[in-house]
């Protein structure tokens, strides 16, 4: 499996038609130019059935949905199929198909991993945030967020990463390794504008693992810094926000005030 990275930079380069002859004998199996895609790093989740002569099979380059259909000649044409009337036609078999798993597996990641509780356990909305104890941006979202995790609506869930300055692996160590996380988390945040919680003189084996596990699961939702914002609405769809949301935003992201 490539990097998001390198599938997304694939994406970008593929060509709008690619060619590849197969086999009818293989006709069952994959495509010889889907399993080309497969091998350059595109995920195949499943064919779907689509008439025309088309074999059409549901894939996803990092987390976008792509349609890649096979014409009986063996050539691949990547994209979405629209109407008469210009609308996409496969669009709900990716969601279906690509985007509801994919938001399930991202949840049940971010679900357990080692994240930080800031907020009643009996919040109705959940939101988890990539966050640095250094990061001023990620500060602004913790402030901003007050009246409704005060409120009881939301439970943030911090998952530490660090990446900005030099004792920030050691802070975030000081917060995950105190008796309760959580009450030194907020001390941070507290104390944010006066440099925030002692770092720890040191940083365990453990707590360099659990950072390097949450950036690598950063990396691989799309995010690149900090704050990384990730709700899931009640239909089950998953957004993710890069950075400290605007003004207006901030209803999309934290609900209802």
């Amino acid at each position: 499996m490539f990097p998001v990275s390198t599938r997304i930079a694939f994406f970008a380069a593929l060509p709008f038609l690619l060619m590849s002859a197969y086999s009818q004998a293989q006709n069952k199996e994959r495509p010889a130019v889907i399993q080309a895609l497969e091998a350059q790093g595109l995920d195949v989740i499943k064919e779907f059935d689509v008439g025309g002569g088309l074999r059409a099979f549901a894939t996803a380059a990092g987390d976008r949905p792509i349609a890649v259909y096979v014409t009986s000649d063996g050539k691949a044409i990547v994209g979405t199929r629209v109407d008469a009337t210009g609308e996409s036609i496969d669009e709900k078999t990716l969601q279906n198909l690509v985007a509801k798993p994919m938001d399930d597996k991202a949840w049940t990641q971010l679900e357990s991993a080692h994240w930080v509780q800031d907020g009643k356990a009996d919040a109705p909305r959940i939101i988890y945030a990539f966050s640095d104890a250094n990061c001023p941006y990620c500060h602004k979202f913790w402030e901003a967020a007050r009246p409704w995790v005060q409120a009881g609506k939301v439970q943030l869930r911090h998952l530490l990463v660090g990446v900005i300055k030099e004792d920030s692996p050691a802070k975030a160590a000081a917060i995950l390794g105190a008796k309760d996380s959580s009450a030194a988390f907020a001390e941070n945040e507290r104390n944010f504008d006066r440099g925030g919680i002692k770092p720890a003189k040191n940083v365990p084996d453990d707590v360099l693992k659990i950072l390097d596990e949450h950036q690598m699961l950063m990396f691989s939702m799309g995010f690149r810094g900090t704050p990384g914002i990730v709700v899931r609405e009640r239909d089950g769809q998953v957004k993710k926000f890069n950075g400290m949301p605007q003004a207006e935003q901030l209803a999309e992201v934290l609900g209802p005030r």
